[in-house]
C-alpha cells in the first residue's frame, strides 16, 4: 500500500493543488467557510500521506530527513486548526519534488543501444573451404572470415586478402572511411562501405575493441553515484535542531501552541521550493537556447568544471570532409577539372566525393582503362589524355615533375592538415587540392569564452593522426592535443585527469565517445551525434551548435549561484522568524505565515531571472557553412 501511494505522488500533488484552489475560492468568492476548511483539511491529509510514509521509512533507518520535519509541521498545523499552512506546506513540498524529479528521470539506455549495434553474425570459412553464416559467438580466434560490402566487421582482426574502405566512426569517430589492404587491422562493429575482404579473427567477443567500449560504459556508469542534494545534507542538522528546539520550548513553557508555532515557522517552505525552481528555470533557459541539462546534479557539477576535453571530428570540426584549398597551375582549368570530375565520378571514395562537390557542374568525358594504384590513386584515359589523380607518390610513379612552387604548396597544404589530391594530365601537374574536415565556424571565439568563464584546460583527443590534431590545436589555441587514440585511450586519459583532482567535462558525438562521456564528471554530447552518445551524456547541445557550449557553462554557473541565493534567503527568513518568536512581541503565526509566503515568492522571482539569462558581452551567433579557401591561379 505504501509503495502504491508513493507511486501516485504526482496525482496526489494535482489533487492537493485543486483542493487548495477550491478552498481559497470558497473562502474569498463563495464566502463558504465550511467548504473552504474541509477542502483545505482534505488537501492536507492527501499531501501529508506520502510525505509521512517517506518520513516513517527514513526513521526506520535512523535518518531524520526533511520529510520528518514537514510531516510534524503539517500535522501540528492541522492540530491547531491552521489548515491553510498545512495544505500549502505539503503541496509545495510535493510540487518541488515533482519539478526536480521531472528533470532527473531521463532514461539512459546506452547499454541497450550499444548492444543492438554489436555484430550478430559472421561468414566463417568451414573445413571444406566454403563460407557459412554463423552466430558471432561461434567465431574463435584464428578463424577466417569473409566480410562483404555493407556488412559489419564481426571481430577485431587482420586483413588477409582483398581491399575496401571501412567506416570506423564507431571506433575512432573519424568521418573519412579508411582504405584497408592486406595486413591492415580492422575492428568489430565497423562497416565495410565497399569492397570484399577476408580477415583472420584476432580478438572475439568481449575482448574486441567494441566489446571494451560496452564494458567501459558499464563501468563508468556504475562508478558515477548520484550527488546527494544539498537540502538532504542540510536537513541532517537543521531538522533535528528545529525538533529539539520545539521540544525544549514545550518542556519549559508547557505551551503546545508555541511549540507547534516554532515547527510551523521552522518549516522550510522557501527552501523546499527554492532549489527546484532555480533548476527548472535554468533548464528552461537552456532548452530555449539549444542546451539540454539532465538534472540538478548536472548543474552543480558542470558549474565547477575546470577542464574540458574535446573529441575532434564532429565536435571541433564539422565532421564532413571538404576541399579546403585549391591551387590551379594553368589559366584555363575548366577542361582539366572536367577530366578530374570524370575520373572521380568512377570512385566512391570520400575524398572523391569532396572533389566532385567542389567542382560542381562541369562537362564529363568518357573514362577508359582505369587502373587503381594501391596506396596512390587512379590512372585513367580520358578523352585521349592520360590522367593521373592521387597523392605525391603516384605523381612520382607517373614521372610528373613537381616544381619548387608545387613542392612548396604541397608542404603548406600538409602543414595545414590536409589530405592531398593531385591531378596530372599527360605527365604535367595541373591541379592540387587540399581536403580536410574543417574547424567549425566561430569555435575559436567560443573556446575563448570558455576560458573567460574559468576553464583552465582545453584538451583535444582524437583517433586522427597527430599532425592533423596538432594543426587543429594550434589553430584554436588548445592546451593539449593527442592523436592516435582509441576509445579506451581517451577514457584512460580522462581518468588520469580526474586523479589529478581536475573536474572534467568531455564533449563528443560518436559511439566511440560514450565511455568517455560516461566516465567524465560531465558528459556533453553534440545533438547530431549517435543516440548512445546522447543518452550517455549529462548535457546535450541540440542541433550540434558548438556556440551553445559557452552559454551552457555560463548558465549553469548562474543557476548554481541562484540556488545558493535562494538557500540563503530561505534559511535567513527561517532564522529571522524563529528569532522573532523569542525576542519580539509582534511575531505570531499569522505574520509568520505571511512572511513564509512572501519568501516563497521572493525565491521564485529570483529563480525566474534565469529565464532571461544571456552570456555577457555575447553577440548573436549563427553557424554557417565553411567556404573553401579562395582558389589561386599560378
Amino acid at each position: 500500500m505504501q509503495q502504491y501511494i508513493l507511486s501516485k505522488k504526482n496525482v496526489i500533488t494535482v489533487i492537493s493543488g485543486l483542493l487548495i484552489a477550491l478552498g481559497f475560492f470558497s473562502h474569498f468568492v463563495l464566502e463558504n467557510v465550511g467548504l473552504s476548511e474541509w477542502s483545505l483539511i482534505i488537501a492536507s491529509v492527501f499531501g501529508i500521506t506520502p510525505i509521512a510514509i517517506q518520513a516513517f521509512q527514513a526513521m526506520k533507518v535512523k535518518i531524520i530527513s526533511i520529510d520528518v520535519l514537514v510531516s510534524i509541521a503539517a500535522i501540528g498545523a492541522l492540530f491547531i486548526q491552521n489548515y491553510e499552512e498545512s495544505a500549502i506546506v505539503t503541496f509545495l513540498f510535493l510540487f518541488g519534488h515533482y519539478l526536480e524529479q521531472r528533470t532527473l528521470n531521463q532514461t539512459r539506455s546506452a547499454i541497450k543501444e550499444l548492444t543492438e549495434m554489436a555484430p550478430e553474425s559472421a561468414l566463417k570459412q568451414m573445413d571444406n573451404g566454403e563460407f557459412e553464416e554463423v552466430e558471432v559467438d561461434d567465431v574463435d580466434e584464428g578463424d577466417i572470415l569473409l566480410v562483404k560490402t555493407g556488412a559489419k566487421v564481426p571481430v577485431d582482426g587482420t586483413v588477409l586478402t582483398g581491399e575496401g574502405h571501412i567506416n570506423e566512426a564507431s571506433i575512432t569517430g573519424e568521418a573519412v572511411p579508411v582504405n584497408k589492404l592486406a595486413d591492415a587491422e580492422v575492428f568489430a562493429g565497423t562497416i565495410l562501405e565497399n569492397g570484399t575482404i577476408q580477415i583472420r579473427a584476432d580478438r572475439v567477443g568481449e575482448d574486441t575493441t567494441f566489446g571494451k567500449i560496452i564494458e567501459l560504459v558499464e563501468e563508468a556508469q556504475d562508478s558515477k553515484s548520484e550527488a546527494e542534494r544539498f537540502i538532504d545534507r542540510f536537513s541532517k542538522y537543521y531538522t533535528p535542531a528545529v525538533l529539539v528546539l520545539a521540544i525544549v520550548v514545550w518542556a519549559f513553557s508547557q505551551n503546545i501552541e508555541l511549540a507547534i508555532t516554532i515547527l510551523v515557522l521552522g518549516c522550510p517552505g522557501a527552501l523546499v521550493i527554492g532549489v527546484p525552481v532555480s533548476n527548472v528555470a535554468g533548464i528552461g533557459n537552456g532548452a530555449r537556447n539549444g542546451v539540454l541539462l539532465k538534472g540538478s546534479e548536472v548543474i552543480q557539477d558542470f558549474s565547477n568544471v575546470d577542464t574540458i576535453v574535446f573529441d575532434k571530428t564532429g565536435t571541433l570540426t564539422v565532421g564532413n570532409p571538404t576541399v579546403a584549398a585549391t591551387e590551379l597551375y594553368e589559366k584555363d582549368s575548366a577542361e582539366t577539372l572536367g577530366y578530374l570530375a570524370s575520373v572521380e565520378r568512377e570512385s566512391d571514395h570520400p575524398l572523391a566525393k569532396a572533389v566532385l562537390n567542389q567542382i560542381g557542374e562541369t562537362n564529363f568525358y568518357p573514362v577508359e582503362g582505369t587502373e587503381v594504384v594501391k596506396g596512390g590513386g587512379i590512372v585513367s584515359s580520358v578523352a585521349g589524355h592520360r590522367v593521373a589523380v592521387g597523392n605525391v607518390a603516384l605523381m612520382e610513379k607517373e614521372n610528373v615533375t613537381l616544381s619548387k612552387k608545387v613542392q612548396k604548396d604541397v608542404k603548406r597544404f600538409e602543414q595545414q592538415g590536409n589530405s592531398l589530391v593531385l591531378t596530372a594530365v599527360d605527365g604535367e601537374l595541373k591541379v592540387l587540392m587540399g581536403i580536410r574536415d574543417q574547424v567549425r565556424p566561430g569555435v575559436k571565439a567560443n573556446l575563448q569564452e570558455l576560458k573567460d568563464l574559468g576553464v583552465k584546460n582545453l584538451v583535444v583527443l582524437s583517433g586522427d593522426n597527430q599532425g592533423t590534431v596538432d594543426v587543429v590545436a594550434g589553430e584554436l589555441g588548445l592546451t593539449e592535443a593527442h592523436g592516435h587514440m582509441l576509445p579506451e585511450d581517451k577514457s584512460a586519459y580522462i581518468g588520469k585527469l580526474q586523479q589529478r583532482g581536475q573536474i572534467v567535462a568531455f564533449v563528443g558525438d560518436g559511439v566511440n565517445d560514450s565511455p568517455s562521456l560516461a566516465l567524465a564528471d560531465i558528459g556533453i554530447a553534440m545533438g547530431s551525434g549517435t543516440d548512445v552518445a546522447i543518452e550517455t551524456s549529462d548535457v546535450v547541445l541540440m542541433n550540434s551548435n558548438f556556440s551553445n557550449l559557452p552559454h551552457a557553462l555560463g548558465l549553469v554557473k548562474a543557476t548554481a549561484n541562484n540556488m545558493k541565493q535562494n538557500i540563503a534567503i530561505s534559511i535567513g527568513v527561517v532564522l529571522v522568524l524563529l528569532t522573532s518568536v523569542f525576542f519580539s512581541e509582534w511575531m505570531n503565526m499569522s505574520i509568520g505565515m505571511l512572511v513564509h509566503e512572501g519568501s516563497i515568492l521572493v525565491v521564485i522571482f529570483n529563480a525566474m531571472r534565469l529565464m532571461k539569462y544571456k552570456l555577457k558581452g555575447r553577440k548573436e551567433q549563427k553557424e554557417v557553412s565553411v567556404p573553401a579557401e579562395k582558389v589561386k591561379i599560378s
